[in-house]
């Protein structure tokens, strides 16, 4: 017996990609956008090939600069859209807090990141930028207090070696 809606369900289950994702976390201006273009050399959204610090074969980044809740997209529409590029891994910023007049589309970080696991996204690695993580809590976070004053070639060198790049 097949209940309605199941084999639709299903279907849509079936599409989920295997995602690597890598997550900047921080408040306004701490440097967020900044960071995912020295370590990507995007300006907004691209596609670059990554090589891991392991010697594995370089793999395939869709980074997109800019918080998502400041740029008001849902967690769904950037999952969609991600996944259309078809890269095994994702770059992206997510805020601590909800966007204050979009809280029920753009939720805090750790929304976000319950929506893409959801999907069978697999979170790599977390770097917040300054203290606040909005609730997120992961043995592969790390927290850059200084960030927003050291030279931002020095945050990145330091974040490319908790997400393991070169």
């Amino acid at each position: 017996m097949t209940l309605p809606g199941t084999r639709l369900a299903k279907r849509w289950l079936c599409t989920f990609a295997r995602v690597d994702l890598y997550t900047v976390i921080g408040n306004a201006r701490t440097r967020k956008s900044t960071l995912v273009r020295c370590l990507s050399g995007c300006f907004n959204r691209s596609v670059r090939d990554i090589q891991p610090a392991t010697g594995r074969a370089a793999f395939r980044l869709y980074a997109r600069a800019g918080s998502l809740q400041e740029t008001r997209t849902r967690p769904l529409d950037f999952a969609e859209e991600a996944e259309r590029q078809r890269c095994e891994a994702v770059l992206c910023c997510l805020s601590p807090s909800a966007h204050p007049l979009h809280r029920e589309d753009c939720p805090d970080a750790a929304a976000y990141l319950r929506q893409f696991e959801a999907r069978g996204w697999r979170v790599r690695a977390i770097a917040v930028l300054g203290q606040n993580a909005g609730g997120v809590r992961s043995p592969r976070l790390l927290h850059y207090p200084n960030a927003t004053t050291l030279p931002i070639n020095l945050t990145a060198h330091s974040v490319r070696q908790h997400f393991g790049w070169l």
